[in-house]
């Protein structure tokens, strides 16, 4: 999901009122557009708004708690089916709201297993902003976005959208590409970045786009020859906000707290299933450390665009109203696709929580 940027004016009703009474706003302030339909969950900026430095924490992921046969997430009822080999499962007949502790870790090991999950029929988008975020709480604490828009008293809430009078992201992905794909694995500067992330559509375009690509950075990284995975191995990437924060300063936007930089493994091991995965992304990696800048760009082109040509190891997520998609940033790289016209909104909102420090994968 594209990052959200910093020129969006405040609805025209009290957000939190409205949420709590399920009102459906009847226009957005100055576009005269039907307004969103949760308007809570409308994108707040607020220039003023800072956040101290990320401290590090202990993590320990709910999968390694999981019962391996997942009793409680896959019951009898729920139908799966897998989109491919590598990644992507779709869900009916369970409600992530209704989860136990238990059938939570389970379904960290599950989202772990299948690296994108897609659940149908979810009541999500209606139990409310505590519940969402205790729920997500359940696999980390949750990162809280330094430039995008939040939902206000809630920074938890990484709002997306687009309509007619919002349209900033062909202008941050690069409006002079020929096309507008950009993978990327959420906020991968971080110290720790997410692991177990959540996102749920609000409102969509009604002649359908807007989707999701994702693809396996495990099957990336397994395509690869076995001499290549041994130079990449033990290897480290430096990954940057900067851009980030600079693009929402020359918006007027908010940057929260000053952009980091942090190094992490090219290829890099899930804590829970064990394989290794490259740990790359165009998005926010910028050099391999220890490389002079030539060796450094040829190494990291050659690494995009294997991920970015590798269509037999990528899905599509397509979305519908109750949708939930919950993927495993660790081991996956996703892109927006732009593909609707902005006269339709686009709005969806997710949950980031913040996994371990990455382990460096050794041969």
């Amino acid at each position: 999901m594209a990052p959200s940027v910093a020129e969006i004016k405040a609805v025209a009703v009290d957000p939190i009122e409205a949420a709590k009474q399920n009102v459906k706003t009847e226009a957005v302030a100055e576009d005269k557009l039907q307004g969103p339909s949760y308007p809570f969950y409308y994108p707040y900026f607020d220039v003023n708004e800072k956040f101290p430095v990320t401290e590090l924490f202990e993590h320990s992921d709910p999968g390694l708690r999981a019962d391996p046969k997942k009793p409680r997430l896959l019951t009898p009822n729920v139908k799966t089916t897998n989109i491919s080999p590598y990644l992507g499962t779709e869900v009916h007949g369970v409600q992530l709201s209704q989860l136990s502790k238990e059938g939570l870790d389970e379904l960290a090991l599950f989202v772990a297993e299948r690296k994108v999950v897609i659940f149908r029929d979810q009541d999500f988008k209606d139990i409310g902003p505590d519940r969402q975020i205790e729920l997500a709480k359940h696999f980390g604490p949750i990162q809280r976005h330094p430039t995008s828009g939040n939902v206000k008293g809630y920074p938890e809430f990484h709002v997306v959208y687009r309509d007619a009078q919002h349209d900033r992201f062909q202008e941050y992905a690069g409006s002079n590409r020929a096309n507008h794909t950009s993978w990327h694995s959420d906020v991968s500067y971080e110290k720790q970045p997410p692991g177990t992330t959540f996102f749920f559509i609000l409102d969509q375009p009604e002649n359908g786009g807007g989707d999701t690509l994702f693809l396996s950075q495990v099957e990336a990284y397994n395509r690869l020859s076995p001499e290549f995975k041994k130079r990449l191995e033990g290897l480290r990437a430096v990954h940057s906000a900067v851009y980030q924060a600079e693009f929402s300063r020359k918006r007027g936007g908010p940057v929260r707290r000053e952009p980091v930089e942090s190094e992490h493994p090219v290829v890099r091991v899930h804590p829970v299933t064990g394989e290794k995965a490259l740990y790359v992304n165009q998005g926010f990696t910028r050099h391999i450390v220890g490389f002079k800048q030539e060796e450094s760009e040829y190494l990291l082109k050659f690494l995009f665009d294997h991920i970015a040509k590798g269509a037999d190891f990528h899905v599509r997520a397509r979305y519908e109203p109750g949708t939930v998609v919950v993927w495993d940033n660790r081991v996956t790289v996703h892109s927006a696709t732009p593909d609707y016209s902005a006269t339709f909104r686009r709005h969806a909102v997710r949950l980031t929580p913040s996994a371990e420090v990455p382990t460096e994968a050794t041969a």
